[in-house]
């Protein structure tokens, strides 16, 4: 695969963070995307769980949903400050407005928008959702995604993430940073 970097297009002086739904596959294309570019990669989710010593599920379900965003802002404002990395964020991480704030500022923001029929059909695999365990999940993040969406919308750059395979949604992404880099320097 070719190293992204070797033209020198993508924007490597900041972070690059994949914001998005659950199930737009941020942690799977940041990973690649993160090998592709020549940048460490992190998993916010799985650093919060390595920094809490338990499960997001478990955090949810014992302290709730408020105390897990500030130690998720905490754990991501210090990954942002070791970067520049490819980071993937939670779902609901860019809905804080302090989250939020950092990462305009201080990185670069990719939307993966994702179709509702693409992320149920990846969601529905699973069980370690806390926020679709409800007696209507198809439901809860159809409600989701109309909330979040118009706020996942201030991200940098947007890229659809579709059933294409993984690598055209890699290929989407370093087009759009290396587009977002074109326009910055007019």
């Amino acid at each position: 695969m070719k190293n992204a970097n070797a033209d020198h297009t993508v924007p490597l002086d900041r972070s690059i963070v994949l914001v998005g739904m659950m199930g737009a596959g941020k942690s799977a294309v940041g990973r690649q995307l993160a090998q592709r570019l020549g940048l460490p990669f992190a998993d916010a989710d799985h650093e919060i769980e390595r920094a809490a010593d338990c499960s997001i599920a478990d955090i949810f379900a014992q302290f709730g949903e408020e105390y897990f965003r500030a130690g998720e802002r905490r754990v991501i404002a210090r990954l942002v400050e070791e970067g520049p990395i490819v980071l993937a964020t939670g779902g609901g991480a860019f809905i804080d407005p302090a989250t939020r704030a950092l990462l305009l500022e201080q990185t670069l923001t990719v939307w993966l928008n994702a179709e509702f029929d693409v992320l149920w059909e990846r969601v529905s695999k699973r069980s370690h959702r806390p926020l679709l365990r409800t007696e209507d999940p198809q439901g809860t993040l159809r409600r989701l995604m109309e909330e979040r969406y118009p706020i996942y919308a201030q991200a940098h750059v947007t890229v659809i993430s579709d059933r294409a395979p993984k690598e055209q949604t890699i290929l989407r992404v370093i087009e759009a940073l290396s587009a977002s880099k074109e326009s910055d320097s007019v």
